[in-house]
């Protein structure tokens, strides 16, 4: 159980699942949430998160900071995702260590899977086969991520855990066209055809790819319960067990978004699909208790009212 007045570093909370988590902490009535922007604290910087961490000694650490991004901006800038991502992350979890702090959350992603791997996906088929190619990188670095943890609780006996989502989407996403994710990126691309005059709608590759979302305050509630919770897993996938194929979603999209008029959706084949299918098996959630709660209707008209009132 976490104190209510406990000091509760969130790392990245400006981003989709940092602000998300900091709702939520608000939310359950936790007072004492320790927050700091980017301008003030560079967290590729090893010695300037050490010296943050030793001088304000939280007691538990979300690690929501990373740099992420779709397909393109993945594959177009793969020497930023690894080099950041590893930087981050080796320097929070690290300075964590030598601070004496024993209790961290480090969220993952599903795409740290092989391509090709079993569906549903469990935590066990890590490293079991090649990645997908176009976010290899990030991936690469988020695997480093999982395994420091666990190095960590196995040489020095921290409480480092790694809860691995499926895709995440909710407010404060990012809904670039270009280098977003694929749904906020849909979400962007479908409102967009109100002020159009044609009635198409792109997509990239040929819609068949299927993938599982999860509305990131789900995401939020799970970072926190497994936070509570005294386990002696260190690796839980977080996600709903249910997918969809892109196009698909597309048409669930339209509906809500564009109810009224007929679009006529197309699929850019010169474009990369991505993994085929992804969906993980929840069952070790389930086991320790935790299940998401909202229903993807629910949350898309969440976001897209989110969406409107940014743009």
């Amino acid at each position: 159980m976490i104190n209510k007045n406990s000091k509760i570093f969130v790392a990245g909370h400006n981003g989709l699942v940092g602000s998300a988590i900091v709702r939520k902490l608000k939310d359950k009535g936790y007072k004492n949430i320790l927050t700091v922007s980017r301008l003030k604290l560079d967290l590729t910087n090893q010695s300037k998160v050490y010296n943050f961490l030793k001088k304000n000694k939280p007691k538990y650490i979300f690690i929501a900071a990373a740099k992420v991004g779709g397909i393109y901006s993945n594959n177009k800038y793969r020497a930023d995702f690894i080099y950041s991502n590893l930087s981050i992350q080796n320097n929070i979890i690290h300075s964590a260590y030598r601070c004496n702090i024993k209790d961290l959350i480090f969220l993952g992603s599903s795409c740290v899977y092989p391509k090709l791997c079993k569906q549903p996906i469990k935590e066990d088929y890590l490293l079991n086969g090649k990645l997908e190619k176009t976010n290899e990188p990030y991936a690469i670095a988020k695997i480093a991520g999982i395994k420091m943890c666990e190095s960590y609780n196995r040489q020095y006996g921290t409480n480092y855990k790694c809860l691995m989502p499926t895709n995440t989407f909710g407010p404060n996403d990012n809904y670039d066209a270009l280098n977003s994710h694929f749904f906020p990126s849909l979400i962007r691309k479908i409102h967009d055809l109100k002020n159009k005059k044609t009635s198409n709608l792109v997509i990239w590759g040929d819609g068949s790819p299927k993938r599982e979302l999860i509305f990131v305050d789900d995401l939020a509630d799970a970072c926190i319960f497994f936070m509570k919770k005294k386990i002696k897993d260190s690796l839980i996938n977080i996600g709903t067990g249910k997918d969809f194929t892109i196009k698909e979603y597309a048409n669930i999209l339209l509906k809500i978004i564009n109810p009224n008029r007929k679009i006529k959706i197309l699929f850019d084949k010169t474009k990369p699909n991505g993994t085929p299918r992804k969906v993980l098996n929840i069952n070790l959630a389930k086991k320790y208790g935790w299940q998401a709660k909202t229903n993807i209707e629910q949350a898309i008209r969440i976001t897209y009212q989110d969406y409107l009132k940014k743009n």
